[in-house]
Formats: C-alpha cells, structure tokens, sequence
C-alpha cells in the first residue's frame, strides 16, 4: 500500500487512522484490529485472511495468529523501502502523515544476519541446532535460604515447551507503570538466563523480592508449600500479563486468553443429580491443577486398584496393593452421595432434596498439573502421608472426561470405545518431590530434556537421572503435557 494511499485508508466502522489499520483480502473493506472491526468483519463475513497496513503482515482468523508467506513478506519488504524512499523526498506530506499516525514514525526492518553475524554461525553449528545431549536449558539455582520450593516450581515451568516458546519470542508486551514489578518480565528474563548457555547456578533474588511483593503470604525465610507456590505464581502471572494482547479480556469477562489461561487453564464439570426427579443440575469452573486425594489421609479413599483381575489402565500395572494415579483420578470423578444433611434446592422438584454430585473434565488444558495431596492439616492432625502412588510416563485422561461418562458405570472403569484420540493423552515432563517431615523438609524436581532425558534438579545441583529413578520416586507434583507438542 502506497503512502498517499495509505492516507486514505480509514476504518470503515469507526473512521479512525489508527488502532493497527487491516486490509481485508476478500473485499475492499479497512478496519481497527486495536477495536476490533476487522475480527467483527472477518466473523461475519467469514473472511479471514488480512493484511496489516504498517508492516505488511498477513493474519488469519482461524489460526489467531500471523502467518509467514516468502512471497508475501518480499513484497512487504519492496513497498516499505518505496515508501521510505518517497518519503525522503516530500518531507511535508510525511510531516502531516506522522501527525495523523502518532507513533508510527519510527523506521521498522527485519533482522537480517550481516557477514559477521554468518560467519560466527559458520564456526560455532551448536548454536544453530540443539543437538539431543547438548544442555542448553539446565541450569542451577542458588537457595537463598530455604527457597526450595520456589527452585523446583521454577524448573517445572522454565521447562514447559509453550511457555518457553513464548518467552524466548520475546511475545512479553509490558503495559506497567513499573516493569520492574512485573512478575511476566522477571519470567522473561529468567527464560533469557536459562538458555543463555551459561552453566554457572543462577541466583533469582529477584524473583524472590516480586513474590515476597505480590504474594505476601509467601514473605519469610521460613520453608514454604510448593504447591501453594505454584498457584500464587500462575496467578500473577496470571494479572501481569493484561498488557500482552492475548491477555486483554475478551467480551465475556469471565474469560481470558493470556499465556498463562493458554497453557494451564482447563474446564472442572460438576453435575448435581436430585435422587427425586434425577434432574441435573451442571456448572464449569476454570482449574490450574487437580487435588488428589491419597490413601492413609483421614478422607476415606475408593476405589483401590482391582488388584486381582489383571487390569493395566494407562499403562499402570495393578500390583496389589499399589495405588496408582490412575485410581486417585477414578476416586476424584466417581459420583458423591451428598447425604441428608447437604440438601440442595431442586430446580425440578422446587424443594430441598438429597442429591449426588460427579467432578469431570470438560476441558483438559494443555498442561496437566495434578497435586498429591501428602500434607494433612486438621483441627487434631497435622502429618505427611508417604502412601508410594505409582504414575505412568504417558497418561490417557479419556476415561475422566464428561464426555466418556457414560462410560462408567457407579464409578467403575469402562474402557471407551474412542480409545484413539490423542487429544486426551499427556506426557509426563515434570516431577516435584518433598523428602523429610511436614516440619522439617526439602524440595527438588525432576525434568525432562529433549524426548527420553530426564535430570534432577536439587537446587544448584543437576545430576543425570533414569525413567526409573522418576518413576520410583514419591511424587508431589506432576506435570504433564498434550501429546501433540514434541520435544525439540
């Protein structure tokens, strides 16, 4: 687009010059991206390829996204520098078109490698590829006094493949008053630091001044629950990242689309049965993770594994009395009687009546954070329960779905008939484990590198580890991942 025809170029539904001005593909049609016409438009006319008008980008609908044309970036590159090249010659037009676009005026150009630049890739290929031993990602963490817990979580998310991925493009808008207190910006550069290539142990004092800030229940040099970590970290990042696009809400306030919500963010189904009139009553609640209970806690535990018959669900053998992951999920989705003293109102019988309530997934997010819950806190009991629960390296969360419910029989497993869908089956990438007492404890992690590598991370301390040393050990938080993201 030429610059005088540029100049002519309004929104057609709001008149304006700027707010990120789009040119629909399909027909002869300008719109705000900022405001949101061009989506208005893209929606209702089912046109869903435009270009933006600044830096020739072409942007689909249906992907949400930028897409890459060599073509189409070639023909970006030639009409920038014809309309820089004319602007050096009517320096009063350019004057009056960098009043109306305030901002805009600053020169943009891709990054292209100079000779220098190719001749250091030339004598250094490791920095061009990550090859399958290379450690590029690892790295240590200082403790700065009983900051374990925060060591371990920061393991488990600097090696999560989406948030990685979004860190390290730089994807971070930050719209604070102070970006020093942006919790998404001390990410950043954490991610920077991590794959910098530099081995020596970082030191995230930093990180630690902005929880102790945004998260004061977390302040101290006492020892602190990592679990309760994750969460109130998720949950800054979670309101830090209102400046990134994505992250802005959509018009239901209800939901947001950030990084964060992105990644971690599932559905949690609960169907409440009247035993009168059998009506339902349903309600979803966005999740970060999944509580399980375990058994030896005070809460009666059902089912067991069924020992007996031979059974291997998600890979899981039954061996008798081993309790598997797979029986805590089967134990968190089986329906709850609610009992007579826990009536709820009926919207079909118009009355207070006994009812039962069954949890499952309607949505599975992509990463899958399932807490153990080893640490029992009661008016006569505060204790760690050490119950070994085996989990599997590959998870198929299908049973577990509101779709396959009526799969189950009175909680019983059935296995579903759409066995194949790979939408529903994890990967494990991630393991935090607690050793010692509820009062006298320590933390450490086990991730994995590339497709097959595991390390365990004690702090400053990486040290190789085996698909069995993962698997044996206690396991308080588990990570896992969609299958359909591989490990680079």
């Amino acid at each position: 687009v030429s610059l005088f025809q540029a100049k002519s170029c309004i929104c057609h539904m709001c008149g304006a010059h700027l707010n990120r001005l789009h040119s629909c593909l399909y027909c002869v049609f300008f719109g705000c991206f900022t405001k949101k016409h061009i989506h208005e438009h893209a929606k209702t006319k089912r046109h869903n390829l435009a270009i933006d008008l600044l830096y020739g980008g072409i942007y689909c609908f249906m992907c949400q996204d930028y897409i890459y044309d060599k073509d189409m970036e070639q023909i970006a590159k030639e009409e920038q520098r014809k309309a820089w090249k004319l602007q050096a010659f009517t320096p009063t037009v350019v004057s009056h078109y960098q009043c109306t676009m305030t901002g805009i005026g600053e020169k943009y150009s891709t990054w292209e490698p100079t000779k220098r630049e190719l001749e250091l890739l030339r004598h250094n290929p490791k920095r061009r590829k990550i090859t399958t031993n290379c450690t590029i990602g690892l790295r240590g963490l200082i403790n700065l006094g009983n900051t374990c817990f925060m060591n371990c979580i920061v393991q488990a998310l600097t090696h999560t493949p989406l948030l990685r991925d979004f860190f390290l493009s730089d994807r971070h808008k930050c719209e604070m008053q102070s970006p020093s207190s942006c919790l998404v910006c001390e990410m950043s550069t954490l991610f920077q630091e991590f794959y910098s290539g530099h081995r020596s142990p970082h030191i995230p004092y930093r990180l630690l001044h902005l929880v102790w800030t945004h998260a004061r229940h977390l302040a101290g040099y006492e020892q602190q629950d990592a679990h309760e970590f994750l969460i109130a970290a998720l949950d800054v990042l979670h309101r830090h990242c209102k400046g990134d696009d994505n992250g802005k809400k959509a018009n239901n306030p209800n939901h947001c689309n950030c990084i964060i919500d992105q990644i971690f963010t599932g559905g949690l189904q609960s169907d409440v049965t009247c035993q009168v009139c059998h009506g339902v009553s349903t309600t979803i609640d966005p999740f970060w993770d999944i509580s399980l209970d375990l058994p030896g806690s005070s809460t009666p535990f059902w089912p067991l594994s069924p020992g007996s018959d031979g059974s291997v669900v998600n890979g899981e053998s039954h061996v008798s009395g081993t309790t598997t992951l797979t029986d805590c999920l089967r134990r968190f989705t089986r329906p709850e009687h609610l009992g007579s003293s826990a009536k709820i109102k009926c919207s079909g019988c118009h009355s207070y009546q006994e009812s039962t309530k069954q949890l499952t997934m309607k949505k599975l997010p992509i990463v899958a954070c399932f807490h153990l819950k080893r640490f029992e806190h009661s008016a006569k009991l505060r204790r760690k329960i050490t119950t070994y629960v085996s989990f599997p390296l590959e998870l198929d969360m299908t049973p577990f779905m509101a779709s396959s419910k009526e799969s189950r029989m009175n909680g019983q497993y059935q296995q579903p008939t759409d066995s194949l869908n790979n939408d529903n089956k994890y990967s494990l990438f991630a393991v935090v484990n607690h050793q010692g007492t509820l009062e006298s404890g320590h933390y450490t992690s086990f991730i994995r590198q590339h497709k097959d590598q595991w390390f365990k991370c004690d702090d400053a301390i990486i040290t190789k580890a085996s698909i069995k040393d993962v698997l044996d050990s206690e396991g308080y938080l588990l990570f896992y991942h969609k299958q359909f993201l591989e490990y680079e």
